[in-house]
């Protein structure tokens, strides 16, 4: 489980295709005694398993490598990741430690679009693209993880819906450099799932 706090900005520093399968190696800020070979680290949203990891010793750099599946690349934006892509990064929650965003599980629902960005006061305004299947899944006010960050809905239209970032969101995920027609990982928020599975079946 994740909180959509994001609390590092990586970068995919290699890509090794084996068949089906991808690896990739990506670089991280984390302290080298907090990464350990089995955690679960949320990698632009997909909950990804730590396989590998270590230092490199020409910069010092921690880096970690995680699979990816043939279901995740169809699923997500991964198969796009390349060598220098930048990625928002959330480790595994522990007990104790502050949910301060929503409820995230790191299984992506589907990838949207990015059909408009307006800039005021420092902040910018994102309205986002969802398939239509999901749209009734995005309420006004609610949670929702894009890119693996907890964002609120600010308005609703149809399936397109919008969320405002603070200058301070924009400066620690990848969010400062996110262009219209890009494309994020959009994970429903967990509630809204159930509540509509629990009116289908009433």
């Amino acid at each position: 489980m994740f909180t959509g706090l994001i609390s590092d900005v990586g970068e995919v520093g290699a890509v090794e295709e084996r068949g089906q399968l991808r690896r990739l190696r990506i670089f991280c800020s984390y302290p080298a005694e907090s990464v350990v070979l089995g955690a679960s680290i949320a990698c632009n949203g997909p909950c990804l398993t730590v396989v590998a990891f270590d230092q490199e010793k020409s910069s010092n750099r921690i880096w970690f490598e995680v699979d990816v599946g043939a279901e995740t690349l169809a699923r997500t934006t991964a198969e796009h990741w390349t060598p220098g892509t930048k990625l928002n990064l959330e480790r595994s929650l522990k007990v104790g430690d502050e949910l301060g965003g929503h409820i995230v599980t790191g299984h992506v629902d589907a990838v949207a679009e990015i059909t408009a960005i307006d800039d005021f006061d420092g902040m910018r305004r994102f309205s986002i693209r969802v398939p239509e299947s999901l749209a009734r899944f995005i309420a006004e006010k609610g949670s929702v993880s894009l890119d693996g960050t907890s964002l609120t809905v600010n308005s609703v239209e149809g399936n397109v819906f919008s969320v405002l970032l603070i200058p301070h969101t924009l400066a620690v995920t990848t969010w400062g450099g996110k262009q219209v027609e890009d494309r994020v990982n959009l994970e429903v928020d967990l509630m809204a799932r159930y509540a509509a599975r629990l009116t289908e079946t009433s």
